[in-house]
């Protein structure tokens, strides 16, 4: 089952690559359902093969101009503080309910994806500033920080989504300041666990080194891709990952 869980974080890398997002909600499903690995650590292992996979993304977008590095710092501080405190607070959840979680934050993101990929979007250059845009980013941000820190999605779904509506940054460099914010947060929420001990490395780096593969890939093809319907096709296949989270982890009365 391992060659088919490292053939699928080339499919994670090459989604987060494409969308700057998404992928990477499937990381602990693949380390729990296919590799076999528990909940809490595979949310702890979760977080380096994210994190070094999107800050190798966001290089390559950075060297095509793709990324904002003021938005990017700016909005990834609160990322990183929700995380680190989420991650150091979610000892204190069953590994059942974290999966839970997962479910219904994979639901949403399925839902946001489905929405976006259903709409045209304009693209704008000009970037929206004010308090009340850096206030909005702010309480994304802490958000995402959270759901990282508790259940190791790096919460791209939430963030390209938030760059491109509030700050008015184009889709292509949302995308890459989106991979530099994931690479952040993730980072923060791997320093607050508690699981780091008990890691099996050699996996977690054969797992990265797979998903490199498939960002490398996905940043490359990112602009000239026409995504959408790969993104409603990936979408509809979250729906379908998140229906049998919950059903598997569903509360017991």
């Amino acid at each position: 089952m391992y060659a088919l869980g490292y053939a699928l974080a080339i499919i994670i890398g090459l989604t987060l690559g494409l969308f700057g997002g998404g992928g990477s909600i499937l990381t602990v499903p693949v380390f729990v359902y296919v590799m076999q690995f528990d909940p809490k650590l595979a949310i702890a292992m979760s977080l380096p093969v994210v994190g070094i996979t999107s800050l190798v993304g966001a290089g390559r977008h950075w060297q095509a101009g793709n990324v904002r590095l003021p938005q990017a710092l700016f909005f990834g501080v609160f990322a990183m503080s929700g995380a680190f405190f989420a991650a150091r607070l979610s000892d204190r959840l069953e590994g059942r309910v974290q999966l839970f979680l997962l479910g219904v934050v994979m639901l949403a993101a399925s839902v946001l994806m489905l929405r976006d990929s259903l709409r045209e979007r304009s693209a704008t250059s000009a970037v929206r500033s004010g308090t009340a845009t850096r206030v909005t980013l702010a309480v994304v941000g802490l958000g995402v920080g959270a759901l990282t820190g508790t259940i190791g999605v790096g919460g791209g779904f939430l963030i390209v989504p938030s760059l491109v509506l509030f700050a008015r940054i184009p889709i292509h460099q949302a995308v890459g300041t989106s991979l530099l914010i994931i690479a952040m947060n993730s980072a923060a929420g791997f320093a607050g666990q508690r699981q780091v001990g008990a890691m099996p490395i050699p996996t977690v780096i054969a797992f990265t080194l797979c998903a490199v593969v498939g960002i490398l890939a996905g940043s490359r093809a990112a602009a000239h891709v026409g995504a959408l319907a790969l993104k409603r096709g990936f979408a509809v296949f979250l729906v379908v990952i998140a229906t049998s989270l919950l059903w598997q982890n569903w509360p017991a009365s």
